[in-house]
């Protein structure tokens, strides 16, 4: 009996002990600062490596970082997700918009509640407290139009294929590389207007089928959005035409290495979105524990930026062929 007593006094006086524990253990993960990284679709290549980037970084910072989007580029959902947060009332949103101008009532929300917007991709964007971007968008714009013409010559007919018509990168790039395709190469000539498919491979493939049914000269394909060149390449190597046409564009090494490797693909150029991921969170925080955005001269692990108003811009623009595809690790 006074054993059984002297077991219960014990459990007695330790298990506030582990309930105090456990509670400062709470309080603890309650002191991290929320920051979440809001994505245009979730579960494609682009993105799932995009989160890497967000993961590694709530595990260097110490912060409380994570990863969510929509199960289709659709801006409504973004929008919606957007309103949770900050009704959950987390400290940070970095997002990469669907559509720039849907944002902006949200943005003002956000903002009134002292949450922080980052946004990337999107360096126009209306609403914002800093845009990040991990290449010159002029540059990139123009040198994806110097690699169609490297495969495809300077004259002939090409389409462009972009994310969506509201996606403000992809269409910021269209409009640049039309505006120096102007002068630099006139023998081009544009077959339609641009085709919002970037974000889904099925239907660039069933794009592509359609452009080489009605423009059976066609001999390039821009692809902005990192499904739009795989899904051109479905369907240039269905119909035999593989290296007949030319198909440029950004995507993941690891997704178009077969293509570029069978030559129904040309050439990709991108950076890499962990580091897009891990930059978000980093500023974030920086930008939480007081720090000024004029300071901000380097992000660890990611290189030199410069600060351009209320844009952060890196240079990490990567060029991928059948060559080097396999030397990316992603």
């Amino acid at each position: 009996m006074k054993k059984i007593v002297l077991i219960i006094v014990i459990v007695l006086v330790l298990l506030p002990l582990h309930l105090f524990a456990g509670g400062q253990k709470d309080a603890a993960d309650a002191n991290k600062y929320e920051i979440v990284t809001v994505v245009k679709i979730t579960g494609i290549p682009w993105f799932n490596r995009l989160e890497e980037g967000v993961d590694a970084a709530a595990k260097d910072l110490d912060v409380n970082a994570y990863q969510i989007g929509p199960s289709d580029a659709d801006p409504a959902q973004q929008v919606k997700m957007v309103e949770d947060l900050i009704s959950k009332g987390v400290d940070a949103i970095c997002i990469t918009p669907n559509d720039a101008t849907a944002l902006e009532p949200v943005f003002q929300k956000a903002k009134e509640k002292g949450i922080l917007i980052l946004t990337h991709e999107s360096p126009d964007q209306a609403g914002k407290d800093v845009d990040i971007e991990l290449i010159d968008n002029v540059e990139f714009g123009r040198h994806t139009w110097d690699m169609l013409v490297k495969y495809m010559g300077d004259k002939g007919q090409y389409a462009i294929f972009v994310g969506g018509l509201t996606v403000p990168l992809h269409n910021l790039w269209a409009d640049e590389g039309l505006k120096y395709a102007k002068e630099h190469y006139p023998g081009l000539e544009l077959v339609t207007s641009r085709i919002p498919c970037g974000e889904d491979q099925e239907l660039a493939k069933q794009k592509t089928l359609e452009l080489l049914k009605t423009y059976p000269d066609l001999k390039g394909i821009i692809g902005f959005g990192s499904l739009g060149p795989p899904g051109a390449a479905q369907a240039l190597k269905e119909k035999g035409l593989a290296g007949k046409v030319a198909v440029v564009g950004n995507v993941i090494p690891g997704h178009a290495a077969p293509y570029l490797k069978d030559g129904s693909m040309s050439h990709g150029v991108l950076w890499d979105p962990k580091d897009a991921g891990y930059s978000l969170t980093y500023v974030a925080k920086y930008l939480l524990d007081g720090g000024s955005l004029a300071d901000l001269k380097e992000i660890p692990g990611i290189g030199a930026v410069v600060v351009d108003g209320d844009v952060i811009k890196v240079d990490a623009m990567a060029d991928i062929t059948k060559e080097n595809v396999d030397s990316f690790g992603f």
